[in-house]
């Protein structure tokens, strides 16, 4: 009897078309299910009889309960190899192996400078203008060049963008909790003394940072007021960094210029969230991560994965 593999949350529709689905036809089934199921009942339901289970990095969360609710599981893959909606602990106790996938930090880089000049430059306010034959030129754009660029989080992703701002003609100052002087004197990229003296320097912030305990809540009303009334907040990173609650009131009341958003702790966003109207906030839907390159990436090493799996030799095992 075949194995049945479950794909969750291909929202393009794209999955079956990014590997070789058809070299383990023999021996597994695979579904994708292009909708999101928003409760653990409705997760439930769909995967119960379902021994392999592909998820896209954090969006489904794999919880103690949920691992007790489907004993047919056995292999759990997800995409990236850091995953902190999965309980690894309670699936290694009830027999999971959990396997990851590889990730270029390439396209979010690229997302979020998308953010950034479209906030800067107001392009989807003229393109909507000029789609509707509205008047000639509605904004005042802003500079980048000459403009202080604050990094939260110099990693791989954050490292990136100090090099792309600098191609800008932009000051470039960084900050996180364990960064050193030498990784910045390394950059070219001045070294902020605390969080507070790079948000008052900034024109423009982009977060780069992992979820942790630490980082969560990192910013909230208290730092946001720090900000210049004219600067601009981007996270593509993770929602729960920033309080989301202050950061809506600061938007409401203009403590800010804007924000550009791809992450939020709520995902898929609900149609009345005020993201969705705050004219302030310019947001895309999780697009980070979202591109052929990673799209390769993911369901082809996912395949890997399973097929490895098969032969009794699991790989890029997170437990």
């Amino acid at each position: 009897m075949k194995l049945k593999c479950a794909i969750l949350d291909d929202y393009q529709k794209t999955a079956l078309d990014f590997a070789n689905w058809s070299s383990i036809e023999d021996q597994v089934e695979v579904t994708a299910f292009h909708q999101h199921f928003h409760t653990e009942n409705q997760i439930v339901d769909k995967i119960k009889d379902f021994d392999i289970v592909i998820i896209m990095r954090e969006r489904t969360p794999f919880n103690a309960a949920m691992f007790g609710r489907l004993p047919k599981l056995k292999l759990l893959v997800t995409t990236g190899m850091r995953n902190a909606s999965i309980d690894l602990t309670a699936a290694k106790k009830c027999g999971v192996i959990v396997c990851g996938t590889s990730s270029g930090s390439e396209p979010p880089t690229e997302l979020a400078w998308g953010l950034i000049l479209n906030l800067a430059r107001h392009i989807t306010e003229e393109h909507n203008n000029f789609r509707q034959k509205g008047s000639w030129q509605l904004s005042v754009g802003e500079d980048l060049y000459g403009k202080c660029f604050g990094i939260i989080g110099l990693g791989k992703i954050g490292t990136k963008m100090a090099t792309i701002a600098q191609a800008f003609g932009m000051d470039v100052v960084a900050w996180s909790e364990n960064l050193t002087k030498e990784k910045t004197d390394s950059l070219g990229v001045r070294k902020a003394a605390s969080l507070a003296e790079l948000l008052r320097q900034s024109d423009y912030v982009s977060i780069h940072l992992v979820l942790s305990d630490r980082t969560r809540n990192l910013i909230t009303s208290n730092e946001l007021k720090e900000m210049k009334p004219s600067a601009f907040l981007i996270n593509t990173s993770r929602a729960p960094i920033i309080n989301q609650r202050d950061l809506i009131e600061a938007l409401e009341n203009e403590v800010l210029a804007g924000a550009g958003l791809d992450v939020y702790e709520e995902e898929p966003l609900s149609e009345n969230h005020p993201f969705r109207t705050l004219p302030n906030v310019l947001a895309t839907p999780h697009l980070g991560y979202v591109s052929r390159s990673n799209y390769e990436k993911y369901y082809g090493e996912a395949l890997e994965d399973i097929r490895e799996y098969l032969l009794g030799s699991p790989i890029r095992t997170l437990i």
